[in-house]
């Protein structure tokens, strides 16, 4: 289809996605599986996604056996800040866990008033903590932490002990203390276990942790064991991690994972008190490549190096304690291996010692606000997208049964639009969203005539002889013409089980034309009767039967919207009606749905299936690019009840995707803004916001 950046590729093009898909997943089986090196993996898998996405990967003896999805972890394009972990000082009140927290990566604020975010003495055994390492879990679900269990006031060569943390919030956190000394034989002359950090072995499957010892009089040499399960112990006796040529002590280490390689960033302890390079492809293969000079920028001492990524860039911030002048230093590097100083100035409203930085959700981040405060400078935190990852034409419903909103929508994120399955969020407050579970997959049992292409669903709640009902339609792919049509399940439960009518209920176009796709229902409280809308390229609507699986044919009407341009309200799909105040609102969406243009116009009826007029300013939410907001559009709308608030919920292109190459069309994510009216009725323009 046509819009005035060129030509975006409509769904219809891209049916045999779904193929690529099933191939995809059995890929994914056979990858996680087989045992090989992690270079040879990753180019395994590098050339499979290559050949898959030019459709010349084709593999007719596989089909099916996908693994059944679960709550997603944190999509990078969900990251709105980062979280630095850090302690203050060589005093025991500041050897203890500090949070603070910035939006950009340049500027960071302490919470809690630059407290402690967590008492030393609940969770150690010496009374104080030193140089924290935050880890996000490799399923993106929690948090692991582990810090040196020392104070400095006893000693450098005090402490035996680290201390393994873990939490699911970043706010409530437990602690397990381990004392390698006491817990393995043949450590009676160890003087000190400092700087642990922890990284996830993917040829293991394991965390493994790695840190510094020193016994008696020998060198401080990097060893590593095997977190277990529970993340509260070591599981394997501790083994030497790093064996550098010159056999010289060595401190702080600090692993990133990138293109199939291993990188070790450590300090030379005594001698130069730099930071170092290392690279690996195996972590506990003992084969390291140590790379050449120092990668500090500075003539001064240096320790405690940290490597993290900013968000969604390719850029690598190297920062390290200059610990004789009271500093922290940034560098930058697109490699790893060459790092330059940045343009912009770091700004902190403490002073840290040696730490570490992770990325954070906006949930995520109003969560430990919540908790600990949020800094006046920090300003207003996002409020959009609604949902994690990548969703799309979201449908939302309240329900009486449980007083509850839930949102149904698309699964974004794969290649051509060729998500099989519906997820289902639920609220209390249209604030705060819960995953629930997958509602409806495709390619499972639930659905026998549709195996792809899960799209725009909507739903209807009924009370029927007392008891709740739910009836659930939805747009899937029919393998036996390869062509979109149209469904529905039903339940007892917003959240099911929902059983699958077992046959489509619209599988063919009223006007010769366009795709069976985008349903929506709408109960009309005048007449208590309930229609079904549909179809891409046209708007067709008919009354529903009693059973609600069924339309009375006679009723059917064609009601697209005529004329109108891509710019105000050329109708393309995503038909939603609601009621106020005596009147019936249509809106729609305009242009096509990876474009940045796609937007919502509406016009009203005095009944269901009555003629459309347009409103006079059409246009109610489009893109709004002096605030990144791109590709607004395939909403629903929502009335709080008992009250005249009203809130749209629409898709929009992510930022980061825009690019044709990227796939903007099905890399969307959801948002809610409030709707507002005018006196006389019409539809306030909706400001989107972020």
């Amino acid at each position: 289809m046509k819009c005035n950046t060129g030509h975006w590729p409509n769904r219809s093009e891209i049916d045999a996605s779904i193929i690529y898909a099933d191939y995809y997943a059995v890929f994914i089986k056979f990858y996680s599986f087989v045992r090989l090196n992690v270079k040879t993996k990753i180019y395994m898998r590098n050339i499979f996604l290559s050949s898959l996405l030019t459709g010349i990967f084709y593999l007719p003896l596989f089909s099916g056996g996908l693994v059944q999805p679960h709550s997603p972890a944190p999509a990078e394009k969900d990251y709105v800040g980062y979280l630095f972990v850090y302690f203050l000082g060589n005093r025991v009140p500041q050897e203890a866990i500090h949070f603070a927290v910035s939006r950009d990566g340049f500027n960071y604020y302490a919470l809690n008033g630059n407290q402690p975010a967590l008492d030393s003495k609940e969770i150690c055994s010496t009374g104080g903590v030193r140089d924290p390492h935050i880890l996000r879990c490799e399923d993106g679900k929690g948090f692991y932490m582990v810090v040196t269990d020392m104070t400095s006031s006893k000693g450098w060569d005090s402490n035996r002990a680290m201390v393994l943390l873990k939490s699911g919030d970043l706010v409530n956190w437990t602690s397990s203390v381990v004392n390698i000394q006491q817990k393995y034989p043949g450590q009676e002359d160890l003087k000190r276990v400092w700087a642990p950090q922890t990284i996830y072995d993917h040829e293991a499957g394991k965390y493994l942790i790695y840190w510094s010892m020193k016994h008696g009089n020998g060198t401080d040499i990097i060893y590593y064991s095997y977190a277990n399960e529970d993340f509260t112990d070591l599981e394997t006796a501790p083994k030497q991690f790093f064996f550098p040529q010159n056999g010289k002590s060595c401190i702080d280490g600090d692993i990133v994972f990138k293109d199939s390689l291993y990188y070790m960033f450590y300090k030379t302890e005594g001698h130069g008190d730099g930071i170092k390079l290392a690279t690996t492809q195996s972590l506990t293969s003992g084969k390291w490549n140590e790379k050449e000079g120092y990668k500090q920028l500075t003539q001064d001492a240096v320790e405690g190096s940290s490597v993290f990524k900013m968000n969604n860039t390719n850029t690598y911030i190297l920062m390290y304690d200059v610990y004789r002048r009271g500093e922290f230093h940034f560098t930058k590097s697109e490699d790893l291996e060459n790092f330059t100083r940045l343009e912009e100035e770091i700004f902190m409203n403490f002073r840290p010692r040696h730490g570490s930085i992770i990325p954070i959700t906006r949930w995520e981040l109003k969560r430990i606000t919540d908790k600990w405060g949020k800094p006046e400078e920090l300003g207003e935190l996002p409020n959009n997208p609604a949902l994690p990852g990548f969703h799309a034409d979201p449908q939302i419903m309240y329900s009486r049964q449980t007083g509850k909103y839930y949102i149904y929508s698309t699964t974004c994120g794969q290649p051509g639009w060729s998500g099989w399955y519906f997820t289902v969020y639920s609220s209390d407050d249209l604030k705060e969203w819960k995953y629930e579970n997958v509602m409806l997959d495709l390619k499972s049992d639930q659905v026998s005539w549709a195996n792809g292409n899960a799209w725009a669903p909507t739903i209807e709640e009924k009370l029927i002889d007392g008891k709740y009902r739910y009836f659930f339609y939805f747009s899937g792919n029919s393998p036996e013409n390869n062509r979109k049509q149209i469904g529905v399940a039903t339940a007892g439960h917003p959240l099911g089980p929902f059983t699958d009518l077992g046959h489509p209920v619209i599988t063919e176009s009223p006007t010769g034309r366009g795709q069976q796709i985008d349903p929506d229902v709408f109960t009309d409280p005048v007449s208590g009767k309930t229609y079904l809308y549909w179809g891409n390229g046209y708007m067709a609507g008919a009354e529903l039967n009693d059973d609600m699986v069924s339309l009375k044919k006679e009723t059917l009407k064609i009601l697209t919207p005529e004329g109108g341009t891509l710019q105000d309200y050329a109708y393309r799909e995503g038909a939603h009606v609601f009621y106020r105040n005596g009147l019936y609102y249509f809106t729609w969406s305009v242009d096509d749905t990876g474009s940045p243009n796609y937007h919502v116009a509406y016009g009203t009826s005095r009944s269901p299936l009555g003629t459309i007029e347009v409103a006079k300013e059409p246009v109610i939410l489009i893109q709004a690019p002096e605030k990144e907001i791109y590709g607004t559009g395939h909403h629903s709308v929502i009335q709080v009840p008992g009250t005249d608030e009203w809130y749209i919920v629409y898709h929009r292109i992510n930022k980061h995707f825009l690019e044709r190459s990227k796939g903007p069309g099905y890399h969307r994510e959801v948002c809610i803004d409030r709707m507002e009216f005018n006196t006389d009725g019409t539809i306030q323009r909706i400001i989107p916001i972020n």
